[in-house]
């Protein structure tokens, strides 16, 4: 049986679940989570209805070693939890700065998973930026939530197009400094 190679890419401990490199055996749960039109409406790049393949393609782009975004996967097994309750992503910018995305499954909104995959990606700066930036649609005030108590302070509105409503979607935009 061939092993499967993840590049390079930390393993963050919370309080509640790891964040973890995504797996090929994670895209079951990625399809099912993916697949819910909340999950999809929230996100900028996920399709609804989610197209075959899709899913696969996420996990290969998460593994390629030239990618210029690490994905984590929000792996609660050892609290109960399943193996993936959610994905947190940080994309690299220029000048030592990345842009902070997530989304975490229906089932586990307003649990705090979200706020705790936040604050462990702060404090493990894996990416060594002294600046992030994060982006919520304003239709999605929880995620807002997300951001500023996790120390984020508002920057500006701003707007992006979401795959999933085919049209552009107003939003709030976040920093945080690190220095």
């Amino acid at each position: 049986m061939k092993m499967e190679t993840i590049p390079e890419q930390v393993v963050i401990a919370a309080e509640t679940c790891v964040l973890r490199p995504l797996r090929r055996s994670d895209a079951g749960l990625l399809a099912m989570y993916e697949g819910d039109e909340r999950v999809a409406r929230g996100s900028r790049t996920i399709p609804h209805p989610l197209p075959p393949g899709a899913t696969e393609a996420f996990i290969a782009r998460a593994q390629d070693p030239k990618r210029t975004t690490d994905t984590w996967a929000l792996d609660g097994s050892a609290s109960g939890l399943p193996e993936v309750v959610g994905i947190v992503s940080l994309e690299r910018l220029e000048r030592d700065q990345s842009e902070i995305t997530y989304w975490i499954a229906p089932a586990f909104w307003n649990t705090g998973l979200a706020s705790e995959a936040v604050r462990a990606l702060i404090a493990a700066r894996p990416q060594g930026a002294r600046t992030l930036f994060g982006s919520v649609f304003q239709d999605n005030p929880a995620s807002a939530r997300v951001l500023t108590n996790c120390g984020f302070t508002y920057l500006g509105d701003a707007e992006t197009f979401c795959v999933a409503r085919g049209g552009t979607v107003p939003t709030w935009t976040y920093t945080l400094k690190l220095d």
